[in-house]
């Protein structure tokens, strides 16, 4: 999907105290089967839209965020509907509050954001068949090598402007 194609997303929790919208398509999806959030979801994988912080609005209710322990051992930051506690994003300490990994699973069209790449494969359930020719890699990756050059633009933009 091209920025041009993309249409806002609506997405909330599942009470339907927050809701929140997408703005423009996200710089990446990641489908991460490692054992963290498997755990962390209580799922096979997390599917997570990265996406600039200031490109997802709440339009209605706030969000409660919540420090949790992260597979680095440097923490993130989960924000939850206070009232159902439903994970609707999280912030990981790479770019800290700039950019939202977005729970797919939580917008009201979650079929408009397949996965990129999955990632951290090795740990992945064995029942679980990735589709041919779907970026997957064992670990982590190098961004240049799967990113389209719109996304490496976009997350260099959002780090310069963390590190000022």
């Amino acid at each position: 999907m091209t920025a041009a194609e993309f249409l806002p997303l609506d997405g909330g929790c599942t009470c339907g105290e927050v809701r929140y919208r997408m703005t423009s398509k996200p710089i990446f999806v990641h489908c991460c089967h490692c054992h963290w959030c498997q755990r962390e979801t209580g799922a096979s994988f997390a599917l997570n839209a990265m996406i600039e912080a200031d490109r997802v609005n709440l339009l209605k209710g706030n969000v409660e965020v919540v420090d949790t322990p992260s597979n680095s051992g440097k923490g993130q930051k989960i924000a939850r509907c206070p009232k159902c506690r439903i994970a609707l994003w999280s912030n990981y300490s790479g770019a800290g509050d700039a950019v939202h990994f977005v729970r797919v699973g939580t917008l009201d069209e979650p079929e408009r954001l397949p996965p990129d790449i999955h990632i951290f494969t090795s740990p992945k359930q064995p029942w679980v068949v990735l589709p041919p020719g779907m970026p997957a890699v064992e670990e982590y990756y190098e961004r240049s090598a799967y990113w389209p050059k719109e996304s490496l633009e976009r997350c260099d933009a959002v780090l310069s402007a963390k590190a000022r």
